[in-house]
């Protein structure tokens, strides 16, 4: 029976594959981190109360990055290059989600609309981060060896998204709230289509190093085709809503730091 528990148990027992995903999640959360470093250090005078909560977040994704590097190592593994077909972040930046990395590498203070931006983008991208690591945690949280990362990094990305929430419906009050509507339903529609091509992309690669039938590989096609017709249709509603969260100030202390992993 093709479950998500029996395909990513497959994924993960393999070698090769377990490097090709944890290759790709490190580079991900790794380019987060240094994304909001930036913000961070640009923040506008004004929003300079942000700051911390930015580089608790960066940091909390720089702290991703090194624990799935340290599974490999644990296995014995060295990274792999990443596909640029199965590169998430880039792909959602050539696609105008997230500011400008041009932007960001000047030393140009940023203007409360690209906060407001950042924010809303973010918003988008840690709802779909906060369910993958959801559906990890459901079926291996109590994995010998990946439990302990996967319930880690979920409750991370829970925090991210509540901070989101928050901060949004602040600026919403002050009177952005249009330009967040706006912009939220910009980038939920432009978000499904990279993460539908990303998937592929990581499901051709995953079953070339597997073994994978054809005819397998067209029914996980198939799903990722009907995932985004939701999506499309009516699913990217719920990444676009706003409720203030029960995790309030999520990301108002210094990041958790993980030694056991680092």
């Amino acid at each position: 029976m093709l479950s998500a528990k029996s395909l990513f148990t497959e994924i993960l027992d393999n070698d090769d594959s377990f490097r090709l995903f944890c290759s790709i999640a490190a580079s991900g959360e790794s380019q987060g981190g240094w994304e909001n470093a930036r913000i961070a250090a640009l923040v506008p005078k004004d929003e300079r109360a942000l700051a911390p909560k930015i580089t608790r977040h960066g940091a909390d994704e720089d702290k991703h990055g090194r624990i799935f590097n340290a599974l490999m190592k644990k296995r014995g593994l060295e990274p792999v290059p990443v596909p640029p077909e199965t590169d998430y972040t880039m792909l959602l930046e050539r696609n105008g989600i997230g500011l400008a990395h041009d932007k960001l590498k000047a030393d140009q203070p940023l203007t409360v609309q690209d906060i407001v931006t950042y924010l809303a983008h973010s918003r988008v991208t840690e709802q779909r981060a906060s369910e993958q690591m959801e559906l990890l945690r459901k079926h291996f949280a109590d994995h010998p060896d990946l439990g302990r990362a996967v319930r880690m990094i979920s409750n991370d990305e829970d925090n991210h998204l509540a901070y989101c929430h928050e901060e949004l419906l602040r600026f919403a009050y002050a009177g952005h709230g249009r330009d967040i509507q706006r912009i939220l339903r910009e980038c939920a529609l432009a978000e499904i289509r990279v993460y539908r091509d990303v998937s592929l992309a990581v499901m051709a690669h995953m079953g070339r190093i597997l073994g994978w039938p054809r005819a397998r590989s067209a029914v996980l096609a198939a799903g990722i085709h009907a995932v985004y017709a939701y999506e499309r249709a009516a699913g990217w509603r719920r990444m676009v809503s706003l409720k203030m969260p029960e995790r309030r100030d999520a990301l108002g202390g210094p990041a958790t730091a993980a030694p056991e992993f680092a």
